[in-house]
């Protein structure tokens, strides 16, 4: 039987702060041609080679607000001619924008309050500073500290209360499998990662975004909070292109990622 043909995107120059997205992509597609034959393309390429792959994964591609236009172009082409694309483009996090934290926020989930109305304000706990950011947004583009008193009427902006929390923790998972997670025990130093042991709690905590999110194949990253009082809350749920930290992980692990990431692919092509 032939191989699968994956594209694979990537920019491996993408400029993130504090780690190496190429490394990663670097090692991954390593792997991944065990299993398929593979090429790695730009995200403006991407639409005008995928013809001639089974699939296309999206991986460290950058935020698309980089290069809205290609992406948008992109999604059309796929759906028109019926592309397979991993993720698959039905995600309702951030894959679709930053819409859904005031959506989860209505519904009573454990988020961190968000409104996107000044009118709403009333709906979060009163504090001294809120956190304004684009829906659009991504890698933290755009973010505001701003008092209070500051606070002005925007168009297409998130505001949420500045939380004093203990740390930061990211869960990773394949499909609907549980893969690892990491946190930050420095809130100062937010990609200084360590291995961390989730609680059960702590998994449905995680496994309950990912099941609202209703993927049936793909990566994604369910990134938290720990509050001073110790609860959980959702910062983001990262279902289009998830940064893996794959190298703050054990050698056990990321063969475990790898072979995990290859039965999801397969999988999705049915």
């Amino acid at each position: 039987m032939p191989r699968p043909k994956v594209l694979y995107v990537s920019d491996l120059a993408y400029p993130a702060r504090g780690r190496r997205y190429c490394d990663e992509d670097i090692y991954l597609t390593s792997r991944l041609r065990e299993a398929f034959d593979l090429a790695i393309a730009h995200p403006k390429d991407a639409a005008g080679l995928m013809a001639g792959f089974d699939t296309v994964v999206i991986r460290n591609s950058g935020p698309v607000i980089d290069y809205p236009d290609a992406y948008r172009h992109f999604r059309e082409r796929a759906r028109a001619t019926g592309q397979r694309v991993y993720n698959p483009l039905t995600g309702k996090a951030d894959m679709a924008g930053k819409q859904y934290l005031v959506d989860l926020t209505e519904l009573g989930f454990p988020v961190i309050p968000t409104v996107d109305d000044l009118r709403h304000l009333d709906r979060l706990p009163r504090v001294a500073e809120y956190v304004v950011k684009p829906k659009a947004g991504a890698d933290s583009h755009g973010l505001e500290f701003v008092s209070a008193d500051d606070l002005t009427e925007k168009e297409d902006v998130l505001i949420q209360p500045k939380i004093d929390f203990r740390y930061e923790v990211s869960f990773y998972f394949v499909d609907h499998g549980f893969q690892y997670a990491l946190n930050a025990p420095d809130p100062a130093r937010r990609w200084e990662l360590a291995r961390y042991e989730p609680s059960r709690e702590d998994l449905e905590f995680a496994r309950r975004f990912i099941d609202w999110n209703g993927l049936e194949h793909g990566i994604q990253r369910v990134d938290a909070c720990r509050t001073r009082e110790g609860e959980l809350l959702l910062v983001e749920l990262e279902d289009l292109n998830p940064y893996l930290s794959l190298d703050r992980t054990s050698d056990e692990t990321r063969a475990g990622f790898v072979e995990a990431m290859t039965a999801s692919v397969l999988r999705s092509l049915g």
